[in-house]
């Protein structure tokens, strides 16, 4: 679906169960932030976005813990897990998705090849958090609207559950 109305939908989905959403973002630097905002009328379902890039920005804005990044590194299930919860506990919205991945074109490793993302959905009072791991290719610009995407279409998901 085209990115913008795929935000559309996700926007209308929002108005319609009256909540708003919130970001929390590694690799795409706000890029996911950036598509929910370019819907005219965002203000009434977006709360507010995180970028958080480095480890420190992450245990500080979000509240991962340091022993989740020492034991699971950023990119990884546990890492994004905690940006979700930690980014619907430090805002108003009742919806979240992160992500942290490697976008190249270096930074690879054999277990976590460049390409590699985390991404999790979380909804206050709607039971576990969603979590999903992807293997994108491409280059760097490739793999942060690729995770923006799936990250879109994920938010609407769990609206829509």
């Amino acid at each position: 679906m085209e990115l913008n109305a795929l935000v559309t939908q996700v926007g209308e989905a929002l108005k319609s169960h009256n909540i708003m959403a919130v970001t929390a973002e590694s690799c795409t630097g706000g890029m996911i932030a950036e598509a929910l905002t370019s819907v005219a009328g965002s203000s009434a379902w977006f709360d507010r976005a995180y970028v958080t890039y480095s480890y420190e920005s992450k245990r500080e804005m979000l509240g991962v813990k340091e022993t989740t990044i020492q034991r699971s590194g950023s990119v990884s299930k546990d890492c994004v897990t905690e940006m979700a919860l930690g980014a619907l506990q430090q805002s108003h919205a009742e919806v979240s998705v992160a992500c942290s991945g490697i976008a190249g074109p270096s930074g690879g490793s054999p277990d976590k090849p460049v390409g590699t993302v985390w991404l999790a959905w979380a909804r206050q009072g709607h039971g576990d958090i969603v979590t999903k791991k992807m293997l994108f290719e491409g280059d760097r610009d490739a793999v942060r609207l690729q995770t923006t995407q799936v990250a879109l279409e994920g938010l609407l998901e769990i609206l829509q559950n």
